[in-house]
């Protein structure tokens, strides 16, 4: 028998995080399943919206997309921004994809805006990946007062 006891703290490497210490080991060496590689995560159209007493301006990044290709549709305060990005042929010329980061499919955006916005005046404009809309805020209706005869 052993005349030496170690004193065990059972909360003592929660206490210094000492346990989350091997977390970075676990995920270095991690490898996905190459039949999982082709569920590639939708990538997210990001937008930037500025607002001005007249309008809203918008700034949305869909880059690699044609012109063609990206539908906005806006129905009172509501703004929908829907991109089609078409994957071409490749040709592996008999080597394996090793790692594929490129996204293809459908990106689809939808906000809501405080105001209004007057469909008629809507304009827009894409340039260099950049969506560009401008959303003029329709005009309050004003009440009509009635006299009572």
């Amino acid at each position: 028998m052993s005349n030496r006891l170690m004193h065990f703290e059972p909360f003592n490497d929660l206490a210094r995080f000492d346990s989350l210490r091997g977390i970075e080991d676990f995920f270095r060496d991690f490898h996905v399943n190459p039949s999982l590689r082709a569920l590639a995560a939708e990538s997210r159209i990001k937008v930037d919206v500025t607002e001005t007493e007249q309008a809203y301006l918008v700034k949305a990044e869909i880059p690699g997309v044609k012109k063609e290709d990206i539908h906005v549709d806006v129905e009172r305060n509501q703004v929908t921004i829907k991109a089609e990005t078409k994957r071409d042929a490749e040709d592996k010329q008999g080597g394996t994809v090793v790692r594929s980061e490129r996204y293809w499919g459908e990106q689809f955006r939808s906000f809501t805006l405080a105001q209004a916005i007057d469909e008629e005046k809507v304009a827009a404009s894409y340039k260099d990946g950049v969506l560009e809309l401008t959303l003029p805020k329709k005009q309050p209706v004003k009440g009509k007062k009635v006299q009572i005869d």
